[in-house]
């Protein structure tokens, strides 16, 4: 039988009102009617009906987060951040995946959950600021990840051209000087690829080093075997870089692996850093340094974005947001130890 806020009053001699002010964490509740309040409902495993009080706010407490590919780490990791950060606020999360394309993407900002979802937390690669203008306002929404939008929509991302320049002078710092960039695209410029490659072209012209043509390898995409393809191209053609900034920890790995079958060390003959700090990262043959944006900064302030619409504490247009990161070294640029 589930116990109810007049079963707690009950039990603690106090009135339904001051359960519900302490169970509401209202802050005009003294520290002893709290605590007596509190060992009430431990006492009787008391658990809020999360369904109503949410039904009473005109909310469904469901938010949703829709990202490129589930199947990638990065994203799957990021997905649990925000599970755990909604859980937090009492908000159960709703996941989409769109395979990165524009017209799933399309669907998915134009609400076509609406009524179903209080808010949407949206990493996009192909969306267009066009596709986002005219949208309705019936369902927040906060944007993830490297797209610009001057859109009155908040938008949170790690700065990746400082990021790509930390991990190229990692290796600079290191004594590297052929640094290979490999997760290089052709297509939108403001894509995390390309600021990634701005960041690369950055340090190395800074410390005075020739970021040659040869040494940047394109890539159909950023998993695991574009990176193995990418490297073996490079190798194919005579190119030998002494370290490699990857565009993200899967390229880097499959880069690894290439190197490792060709004969090369690494990091001895040559060092390798990825990005994004996935759990893999940290279980390979040789560890992977990477650069490490902090997921959880980012589903918290993405999760505290959409709080702020539905209270409506946000101002008019959107605020952009920046999340940390740092990098973490490990054997594949420093060798065992």
């Amino acid at each position: 039988m589930r116990v109810s806020l007049k079963d707690v009053a009950e039990r603690a001699g106090v009135s339904i009102k001051t359960v519900s002010n302490v169970v509401n964490n209202y802050q005009h509740v003294t520290p002893g009617m709290r605590a007596r309040v509190q060992q009430a409902i431990d006492e009787l495993g008391y658990r809020p009906n999360l369904t109503a009080r949410h039904l009473r706010k005109g909310r469904t407490g469901i938010i949703a987060l829709a990202v490129p590919e589930l199947g990638n780490p990065y994203f799957a990791e990021l997905a649990a951040a925000v599970i755990d950060a909604a859980a937090e606020q009492d908000l159960t999360v709703l996941l989409d995946h769109t395979r990165g394309e524009r017209e799933r993407e399309i669907l998915v900002s134009q609400g076509f959950r609406a009524g179903v979802i209080d808010g949407l937390i949206l990493s996009p690669l192909e969306l267009e600021a066009e596709d986002l203008r005219g949208r309705a306002a019936d369902v927040p929404l906060v944007l993830l990840g490297e797209r610009e939008y001057d859109l009155p929509y908040d938008h949170i991302a790690i700065d990746n051209v400082a990021a790509a320049r930390t991990a190229v002078r990692h290796l600079l710092g290191r004594g590297r000087t052929r640094i290979a960039y490999l997760g290089a695209r052709t297509d939108s410029a403001n894509r995390p690829a390309h600021l990634r490659l701005q960041g690369w072209q950055e340090e190395l012209s800074a410390a005075g080093v020739p970021t040659p043509e040869q040494l940047v390898g394109p890539t159909g995409g950023w998993d695991r075997s574009d990176g193995a393809e990418a490297m073996a191209r490079m190798l194919d053609a005579g190119v030998r870089p002494d370290a490699v900034f990857a565009y993200n920890d899967l390229v880097a790995i499959g880069a690894m692996r290439v190197l490792s079958e060709r004969g090369l060390r690494v990091p001895w003959d040559v060092a390798v850093v990825g990005f994004d700090d996935i759990t893999e990262s940290r279980y390979g043959a040789v560890t992977l340094t990477t650069i490490a944006p902090d997921k959880q900064a980012i589903a918290r302030l993405a999760v505290e974005s959409l709080l702020r619409s539905l209270r409506r504490e946000s101002a008019d247009g959107g605020r952009e947001l920046t999340a940390a990161f740092r990098l973490v070294e490990r054997e594949s640029t420093l060798g065992r130890r």
